[in-house]
């Protein structure tokens, strides 16, 4: 009997609309970390459907193993085995991408967590390079909707340090390391991908 593996409806409904900006801005040959890989399905979808970059799924390593069984049957051979990450602990395990790919992570990140995680992306992403984030964002404070509102009340009755993050915030953190926002795009679900680009002033 074949292995059921990890699904998530989510991910089956926003590769669409996500892999449409991302063949806009992965447009060249590149190496794209993925950070958060979770189930596998997007780094399956879009290593397959985007054959000029080579796939880096990673998660933390206590989640790395939930993709590895989906990973390897897919058999592509732009799309490399799972890295282990945690991305609060240093050294990070790859040195330098060209791109960054991550779905739903921030809200479920502790704060410092998010911090360092701009900070190595800074440190780490080549001249040029995308890092594309998405899920749901606040706006100066505010929520975009209703049910982004009661996702933050069930994230922190969950864990005090999880909760939807401002804009603003991530913001400063982009501008501190030399990522500038090109682009904001709307998504599914009240849903966002941030498209942050790195400059030739970061550190």
């Amino acid at each position: 009997m074949a292995t059921e593996l990890p699904f998530s409806q989510a991910c089956e409904n926003n590769q669409a609309p996500i892999l449409d900006v991302l063949i806009e801005v992965f447009d060249q040959p590149a190496r794209v970390l993925e950070i958060g890989t979770g189930t596998g399905q997007h780094a399956v979808h879009f290593a397959r459907a985007l054959p000029h970059l080579q796939w880096q799924p990673s998660d933390h390593p206590d989640a790395a193993h939930l993709s590895r069984l989906r990973l390897e049957q897919a058999g592509l051979p732009n799309l490399l085995p799972i890295l282990k990450l945690d991305v609060g602990a240093r050294p990070w395990p790859i040195t330098e991408f060209d791109g960054v790919f991550s779905a739903n992570t921030t809200h479920i990140m502790a704060w410092p967590e998010v911090e360092q995680m701009f900070q190595e992306i800074g440190h780490r992403l080549t001249v040029n390079g995308a890092f594309c984030l998405y899920g749901p964002f606040n706006y100066q404070g505010s929520f975009t909707s209703d049910s982004n509102r009661q996702f933050d009340q069930h994230l922190r009755a969950r864990a005090p340090q999880m909760g939807i993050r401002d804009l603003d915030d991530l913001n400063f953190l982009a501008r501190a390391e030399g990522l500038l926002l090109e682009d904001d795009v709307a998504m599914p679900a009240n849903n966002r991908l941030l498209v942050f680009r790195s400059t030739d002033t970061h550190p």
